[in-house]
């Protein structure tokens, strides 16, 4: 199935633009680029959205602008008013359980305790959506007493800040096979390591 919408997620505001929590957002900012599009702020999805053409098919990229625990509400209403699928929707994400430099690619199961995901799913009625997990590492792994909400709103260190940026890179290049709807082709060439 190919992907018609493909949703990053983070907090909006200055505040939150640089924190780990917002790898999801800096892979849309990134992907829109590349695509030659501007997200603009569209009211009626609560969200900064913009339609892109990937793979010779248009996508809608969207950033949610509800803080991230009512993210559902912006993907429920765009998905609704277009008629996309679950399984048309990729949502990207920080992910605390894959390191830094790591990025993956699944369909369907938990949210994993992250409040997004679970809004989404709320919103969409299913868990059988698309994830593309950036890895921002866990502050236990990383030898840091920082507990988990803290550790998401605060910047990446420096380090991990390059391993991240690295993963978005490797994740922006295989978006025409997912939005082309080759997906093990994409899980393919994203999951081996080189």
């Amino acid at each position: 199935m190919a992907i018609r919408l493909i949703v990053g997620l983070g907090n909006p505001g200055p505040e939150y633009e640089q924190t780990r929590h917002n790898a999801g957002f800096w892979l849309v900012d990134n992907l829109a680029i590349a695509s030659g599009v501007r997200l603009v702020r569209e009211s009626r999805y609560q969200a900064l959205a913009a339609k892109a053409m990937i793979k010779g098919a248009d996508v809608w990229l969207l950033e949610p602008q509800t803080f991230m625990n009512r993210s559902g509400q912006s993907v429920g209403a765009l998905a609704n008013f277009f008629k996309i699928a679950a399984d048309e929707v990729l949502v990207v994400h920080d992910e605390l359980d894959l390191a830094p430099g790591v990025a993956r690619l699944k369909k369907g199961g938990s949210s994993g305790g992250h409040n997004g995901l679970k809004d989404i799913t709320a919103a969409l009625g299913t868990q059988d959506y698309w994830r593309l997990r950036i890895g921002i590492g866990h502050p236990r792994e990383l030898g840091l007493k920082q507990p988990v909400v803290d550790f998401v709103l605060h910047r990446p260190r420096k380090e991990e800040q390059a391993l991240i940026n690295d993963a978005i890179e490797r994740a922006l290049a295989i978006m025409p096979l997912v939005c082309g709807g080759d997906s093990a082709a994409a899980m393919l060439q994203l999951h081996t390591t080189k």
